[in-house]
């Protein structure tokens, strides 16, 4: 027997992890009561079965299986090591645990007997788990009083009373603790259990974050780095806490989940999923991000909707930012999400640019320090970490990075000027959390690596980038926060160097946490392999959890959380609240700004009685449109009509605006090249407009690139976007009830595009 189950036990390292399964053992049915402490110490890889899925948990363990389990608990990397001599006259080297019984003399976990034997296959008794495991872990007397009448004059006195004071151990209903009572294998991994996760409960409550990684096994450590999105299951969308969501987070041991649009419902489904998410999370809470930039990268269900990042930039107000800031990170909170994907610190310099466009502040790089500063500290106040983007700045590219992989060849020098200012005023300002861009930049690192998409050279991006990252942010910048990756399901990392391999580079360049792997599991057993192989030092991934959870307790994740009906009862005075609307009211109001007027302060206005032709790209639009028009103007008597504009559809809407006293045109162009968008559709009826000498407006709903692209415009205005707040403060303008204050955030230069 004990030669099967040293065969079986050897061969289990701390390595082990998402291997194993939470029911490995089929023979628990008389022991449920242990079932979770024996499952838990064979998933740290310190337990083992006698294989068949036996674990034989009514077996008493003996006192070299007793040792071993601790030696495999404590020292694992010793177990890699030349076995040393065990000093037992009667533990031969043939014996199964000859290695382990030796690191524990070494260690002092256990001694011997005064004739120079250990009896390593003798029954283990309860005096002696008492003093094993109080001798381990150096533990100190509790609180809790102790009375048992049979230790008194028991040798084992002491470590019974320390064990018991920390309501560790127990003793029977008629008082007393029989200590030369043997234990069996399914006692001692729970009594294992109790004792480790007591420490770490000290550690945490202590804030000790190197005595909790140190009870921490690196499958633990390596979850923390991993944040997947949360996926389908069954077909379905994920929207509560399901079976296969459960099992991610426990053999994956994530550190954290972001949430898309796929998970959300309603604000009080959302606040009930991220409760149960953390339910399922142990002792080590998990980051909850989602992006909620507002304007059109927005999450919340029926929340404040923002204006967006450009419409702040309008307005120009710090104040109005930093409100913004709040008022989403209130919002957040309420839903049990602490950790937003925002603000924007791209310089939006190029209109080719697909991806970034009015998601950006502005072109200027103090207007996107000031607001980005502003927005951060507004999250913050709000007690949600702003994980600021895409360093070191994914502003000035014609690619976008979900696709392909940018590269940004300006020198040094502009980078410092304009690029980097943002994110090294936020670092200044104590940014918590950094995420980093799948974008090259040579002039920092100008490594190659062949592509597996094509066998090309390709630079390595700042992902993937040590110069960049540990190099530049951490060294020259001197940031100290955790850095996020963007999303590892995108082209520029995926198709040119295999995800594996991706995610072993990010962690070496100095990423903390790898966002949205395609497979998960892969990612997680592939920085398992990297730490068990030495390619990634363990104290590099040391250094990473330590950053996660001194993040995590800095933003009270750890603090006792309310209940979920706690939760959901103030849900209706915080999402959506009047004291929101009224900010998001004010900043999409303050933003419009002119494009063009005949007097140059105004554009055309609609008047009394007029027959309004809205001409939009989409019908849904021209309707949001038509509503507002009609809410806003109820007291003008006004017509209106719908038509579309874009291709196949001018020459209708060319016989729509000919009987028209006044023409919305609806322009959007986002998520695409400026300068490849379909400019020509609004450009013929701008003419024609302008040939019949009509009053009209062009309503630039997305980036407001038409100044550049479209020509004679003799009246127009810019919104920063098509949701209802942007819209409803357009239409006010158009009718002279509110005056265009705002003020273009794109210099000159951002309007030319790139020239390197």
């Amino acid at each position: 027997m004990m030669t099967i189950f040293g065969a079986v036990l050897g061969s289990m390292l701390v390595w082990a992890g998402s291997a194993a399964a939470e029911n490995r053992f089929t023979d628990l049915q008389q022991s449920k009561w242990a079932e979770d402490g024996i499952n838990y110490m064979a998933k740290r890889g310190t337990v083992a079965g006698y294989g068949n899925g036996k674990f034989m948990p009514e077996r008493s363990v003996t006192r070299a299986q007793a040792v071993t389990f601790m030696v495999r608990e404590l020292y694992p990397q010793q177990l890699q090591t030349a076995a040393e001599g065990a000093n037992y006259k009667d533990v031969p080297r043939t014996h199964p645990f000859y290695r382990e019984i030796a690191i524990a003399e070494k260690n002092g976990l256990a001694s011997g007997f005064p004739d120079g034997t250990f009896h390593p296959d003798a029954p283990l008794s309860r005096a002696e788990t008492a003093a094993f495991l109080s001798r381990a872990y150096s533990l100190d007397a509790g609180k809790q009083p102790v009375s048992l009448k049979d230790i008194e004059q028991h040798w084992a006195a002491a470590p019974i009373l320390i064990m018991g004071s920390n309501r560790l151990i127990g003793g029977y209903t008629d008082g007393t603790f029989r200590p030369d009572r043997s234990v069996t294998r399914a006692e001692f991994a729970v009594f294992m259990t109790r004792v480790i996760r007591f420490e770490r409960a000290e550690a945490i409550q202590a804030h000790d974050w190197d005595k909790l990684m140190s009870y921490m096994t690196v499958s633990e450590q390596v979850g923390q780095m991993l944040m997947p999105d949360i996926r389908q299951w069954n077909g379905q969308a994920t929207t509560t806490v399901n079976e296969g969501l459960k099992r991610s987070i426990h053999d994956l041991e994530l550190g954290g989940l972001i949430l898309f649009d796929k998970n959300i419902i309603n604000a009080r489904q959302v606040t009930t999923l991220t409760h149960d998410i953390q339910l399922e999370a142990g002792d080590i809470p998990l980051f909850l991000g989602i992006d909620q930039e507002g304007g059109v990268i927005k999450r919340i269900p029926g929340g404040t909707n923002l204006p967006g990042q450009m419409a702040l930039g309008a307005a120009g107000d710090s104040s109005m930012a930093e409100a913004a800031g709040r008022l989403t990170g209130e919002e957040l909170k309420a839903l049990g999400v602490q950790v937003n994907f925002a603000p924007v610190l791209d310089i939006n310099s190029n209109p080719d640019n697909p991806i970034i466009g009015m998601r950006s502040f502005g072109s200027n790089a103090d207007l996107v320090s000031r607001l980005g500063i502003a927005t951060i500290n507004g999250l913050r106040q709000s007690g949600v970490i702003a994980a600021v983007k895409h360093f070191p700045g994914h502003g000035d590219t014609a690619v976008d990075s979900h696709l392909g992989m940018p590269v940004l060849t300006h020198n040094r020098e502009r980078l410092d000027a304009v690029e980097l200012k943002p994110f090294r005023a936020a670092i200044d300002d104590g940014v918590d959390m950094m995420m980093t861009a799948h974008i090259a930049f040579p002039a920092v690192d100008n490594e190659h690596v062949i592509s597996l998409k094509d066998g090309s050279s390709v630079p390595l991006p700042a992902t993937l980038s040590k110069k960049v990252l540990t190099g530049l942010l951490r060294g020259e910048l001197g940031y100290k926060g955790v850095i996020v990756s963007d999303a590892f399901t995108m082209n520029a990392l995926s198709e040119n160097f295999g995800e594996n391999k991706a995610v072993e580079r990010a962690v070496s360049a100095g990423v903390d946490i790898i966002l949205m792997p395609q497979d998960s599991a892969a990612a997680h057993q592939t920085l398992v392999n990297a730490v068990k192989s030495g390619t990634i030092p363990i104290d590099t991934i040391h250094t990473s959890v330590k950053r996660i959870l001194e993040l995590k307790a800095k933003y009270g994740l750890f603090e006792p959380t309310e209940s979920l009906a706690q939760k959901l009862t103030v849900l209706n005075g915080i999402i959506g609240s009047v004291e929101h609307r009224k900010v998001e009211r004010e900043i999409a109001e303050r933003a419009v700004s002119l494009l063009a007027g005949r007097d140059g302060e105004h554009p055309d206005q609609i008047q009394h009685g007029d027959r309004v032709v809205i001409a939009a790209t989409d019908v849904e639009q021209a309707k949001q449109l038509e509503r507002q028009l009609k809410q806003a103007g109820s007291d003008l008597s006004l017509k209106t009509e719908i038509t579309l504009m874009g291709q196949g559809t001018t020459n209708n809407a060319l016989q729509a605006i000919s009987k028209a006293d006044y023409v919305i045109l609806a322009s959007y162009q986002f998520r695409n090249v400026a300068s490849q968008f379909g400019w020509a559709d609004v450009q013929t009826l701008i003419e024609a407009l302008n040939k019949r000498n009509m009053r009209y407006a062009v309503l630039s709903l997305g980036n407001p690139y038409e100044p550049i692209y479209l020509h004679n415009i003799h009246s127009g205005i810019a919104v920063y976007g098509k949701q209802e707040p942007n819209t409803e403060a357009g239409i006010k303008v158009l009718l002279g009830k509110l005056k265009a204050g705002g003020v273009l955030p794109l210099t000159a230069d951002s309007s030319k595009g790139s020239d390197h």
